[in-house]
């Protein structure tokens, strides 16, 4: 493979939003943890999947993406096939379900969370493909059924909130495949009728009747739409918005002692998690948390203007996926933690514990930057 890129075009504005929101995650996931040096187990794993990450990002993105997308059937394939495995070898964790890996030397490795980046590649590739015929009904059937497999086999273990992240992903690709405005309103009329179905059975109590719907999660649902019927799991979030209003502007600081903090007094759980943001508010305060969306913004919007200067469509797919997946994300995770929406077990880029979803990220993020560094058409 020939290298012939001119690196004045290299983003190194991607790469500085993406270093600051890392090495800040790292100090907050310790401070969560309240780990008492960088010796902790939990920190260094995440120091290392920090640096395995980068390195990863930085080697693809000098891999022309436009033959990465040429091997999108394998990396399809491979990336079912990790699903499987999963369902076969994974290992168990919390409301018994089973996401996980255990593989030698690495430790516990989440696939779905590499499926992610399996399906933003295969989709840009499958789209690209048939950009002259995207609005037939072969097209559309095959991209569903392309995208019910990994659904289904996510949802199976089960991993709900991967599946809607996987979802949105896909939905953003296709929208911006130039697919035909009367496709889109077709889906939007079958969702509705779906959605309106789904409220139904919430609001009369039947969440037993919803399918794939695990009991955990219709809880975490009920409560978020009746707070006084389980102030136990209430509590969680209640706690987290108390967190982050009593940071105030200035925070209490990196690594605070107090015992009224979320950390050290044990009001919340998966404060180094799913409620990473209440950590965030309370020891960096609103400056803090501020400037922490403005990376989050600021890197999708360097996506959004990599997408905009792309050669290809496949180039400019693959800077939505990542668009798509880090905006939704993030503003979930922050929606969570402030009471805008349901408990969804959603993480926060860069700074939720987990190596996994870190590479994972880092590794479309240096998809991203390759498609910046083209600058001839090429095909793909």
């Amino acid at each position: 493979m020939k290298f012939d890129y001119n690196f004045k075009n290299y983003d190194f504005r991607l790469v500085f939003y993406m270093v600051i929101l890392n090495i800040l995650g790292v100090l907050i996931m310790a401070s969560a943890i309240n780990a008492s040096d960088i010796k902790d187990p939990q920190v260094v794993r995440q120091i290392m999947g920090s640096f395995a990450g980068f390195t990863v990002c930085i080697l693809i993105s000098l891999i022309d993406y436009r033959f990465i997308l040429k091997q999108a059937n394998l990396i399809y394939l491979i990336s079912v096939l990790m699903l499987l495995g999963v369902k076969i070898y994974g290992t168990a964790s919390g409301h018994g379900a089973v996401r996980w890996i255990q593989v030698p030397v690495l430790g516990q490795v989440q696939p779905a969370e590499f499926v992610k980046i399996g399906l933003i590649i295969f989709f840009s590739r499958y789209f690209h493909k048939n950009r002259e015929r995207i609005n037939s009904l072969h097209v559309i059937l095959m991209a569903f059924v392309f995208y019910t497999i990994p659904i289904l086999l996510v949802l199976l273990q089960p991993n709900l909130s991967t599946a809607i992240i996987m979802t949105v992903i896909i939905a953003a690709m296709v929208y911006a495949s130039n697919i035909s405005f009367k496709w889109i309103m077709g889906v939007v009329f079958i969702i509705v009728p779906f959605a309106l179905i789904f409220v139904y059975l919430f609001k009369s109590g039947l969440y037993d009747r919803i399918p794939l719907l695990q009991g955990y999660q219709a809880e975490r649902i009920r409560t978020f739409l009746n707070p006084s019927e389980n102030t136990q799991t209430f509590y969680q979030q209640m706690y987290s918005i108390m967190a982050i209003g009593s940071g105030q502007f200035a925070g209490k600081g990196l690594n605070n002692d107090s015992i009224f903090s979320v950390k050290n007094g044990n009001f919340l759980a998966e404060e180094d998690n799913d409620f990473i943001f209440a950590v965030i508010g309370e020891e960096f305060g609103f400056r803090g948390s501020v400037f922490i969306v403005i990376m989050f913004l600021l890197i999708i919007l360097e996506c959004l203007i990599i997408a905009s200067k792309a050669k290809k469509l496949g180039g400019r797919l693959i800077c939505v996926g990542m668009m798509a997946w880090i905006g939704f994300q993030t503003y979930t995770n922050i929606a969570v933690a402030t009471g805008i929406f349901p408990n969804t077990g959603i993480t926060l880029p860069f700074f939720s514990r987990g190596a996994s979803s870190l590479i994972s990220v880092y590794i479309g993020l240096g998809l991203v930057l390759n498609v910046a560094l083209q600058r001839k058409e090429g095909g793909v």
